[in-house]
């Protein structure tokens, strides 16, 4: 039967277009950062989650026998936001000691609460999300940058040396003993010498970046130091 009351209306198709376009919104930004989940991944959770909230709120009437038969509709949702971490883990990636995926993950658990609140029938408070998610993607960043002026210091480091040594480990202590965090590691073999290692190191710290250069250049096995990334010109994303 066709209704409102069935939960088969035009408030339920405009709950679920609602979360198709806002979830959209969100998908467009990953999708033009070229993340690994994009448009079509965002829409798609941020539909399904809507669905999934219509279905535990209207999906029973049949079968509900008032004082024997009772249906509890938020277990549908607390459902919606253990199967979606899942998904936000698979976006996840460690290389070493750097982590990709954190901000696709939590657009993705972003998108599936929108959805659900479209599904809800509170779109106010997911138009309200959806506008504090590119408050945070866009308006965070300089203003981190802006706060921790003078204070922190990103550079890059490009490293040269003989593999078969374990030097990377060697390398990678000192960068941690001269104060500096390594927020990102990269390695490739020379094009010339097979047996020596192109290491790029970007670091955060304190100090000058160029104060490590010479701590690195005094390693056994290491045949050059210089700063900057010899990877920069390779970057796509």
């Amino acid at each position: 039967m066709i209704g409102e009351a069935t939960g088969q209306g035009w408030p339920q198709l405009l709950e679920l277009l609602a979360a198709l376009v806002l979830c959209s919104v969100i998908g467009l930004e990953r999708e033009l950062r070229r993340k690994s989940a994009g448009m079509r991944t965002h829409a798609l959770v941020g539909v399904g989650a809507a669905l999934f909230v219509l279905v535990s709120k209207y999906g029973f009437g049949d079968v509900l026998v008032p004082g024997r038969v009772e249906v509890d509709p938020s277990r549908v949702a607390a459902s919606i936001v253990s199967g979606v971490g899942f998904l936000g883990a698979g976006l996840i990636f460690v290389q070493r000691v750097h982590v990709r995926g954190l901000t696709t993950a939590a657009a993705i658990w972003i998108s599936a609460a929108v959805g659900m609140a479209c599904g809800a029938g509170l779109p106010v408070p997911a138009t309200a999300v959806t506008v504090f998610y590119f408050v945070i993607v866009y308006g965070y960043p300089p203003l981190l940058r802006r706060t921790f002026t003078g204070r922190l210091r990103d550079g890059s480091v490009t490293v040269h040396y003989a593999d078969g040594h374990g030097l990377l480990r060697t390398i990678l202590a000192s960068a941690t003993e001269a104060g500096f965090a390594v927020t990102h590691v990269r390695t490739d073999r020379d094009a010339v010498d097979g047996t020596i290692v192109r290491l790029a190191l970007r670091l955060r710290g304190r100090t000058e970046i160029g104060s490590l250069i010479p701590r690195l250049s005094q390693i056994d096995g290491v045949q050059e130091a210089t700063l900057g990334d010899a990877f920069e010109d390779d970057e796509t994303d």
